[in-house]
């Protein structure tokens, strides 16, 4: 009786780790995607003006997000997902018409919703109480504070367009790291 539980078990774990890994690699595929279709999107809302050089800001992005060597595939893909939703809320909040193609940004704002979303279905909305936790860790708390000073950077600058052209640079160099991140999903 011991044996066919054990068997059981064993075979339950071993279909939910195989599961688990399709989903990721589906996520992986999905999530590099979507990154390329939302930079080619914020590479079509405007071209950069030529006197914008002096507007430039490091804004200073965590250095856990451009070398995420330590995180495990739930963390990087919580990560994505606040970085998604953070870049979301730069765009909504601060979206005062600078000229862009309405039909574009609302195409982004889409493909960022619909990419939540799936993160959100596919791991995040399952880590419970983890989620909790890292929702307030050090790097998710830097993370917050990177975008923040985005905004307070685009108020200072009272929406210009050049301002607008400096976030959307960083907000495509924002891709490059979540690209990174999801790479953790193959580890």
């Amino acid at each position: 009786m011991n044996n066919g539980c054990i068997l059981q078990l064993a075979l339950l774990l071993c279909f939910s780790t195989t599961a688990l890994s399709l989903s990721y690699n589906l996520l992986l595929l999905q999530q590099l995607n979507s990154s390329e279709e939302c930079q080619k999107l914020l590479k079509q809302l405007d071209g950069r003006p030529a006197d914008c050089l002096s507007d430039r800001m490091d804004f200073k992005i965590p250095k856990e997000i451009k070398h995420p060597q330590q995180f495990q595939k739930e963390y990087a893909a919580f990560v994505i997902y606040e970085m998604l939703k953070d870049i979301f809320h730069v765009l909504e909040r601060g979206y005062t018409n600078p000229g862009w193609n309405e039909t574009v940004f609302k195409d982004l704002r889409t493909k960022l919703n619909h990419q939540m979303d799936l993160l959100n279905r596919t791991v995040v909305g399952k880590l419970g109480e983890e989620n909790k936790t890292w929702a307030y860790s050090s790097p998710i708390m830097r993370l917050k504070s990177y975008y923040m000073r985005i905004l307070t950077y685009l108020e200072a600058k009272e929406y210009s367009s050049c301002a607008w052209t400096v976030v959307r640079e960083e907000l495509s160099r924002n891709f490059s790291f979540i690209n990174r991140l999801t790479d953790k999903f193959q580890n």
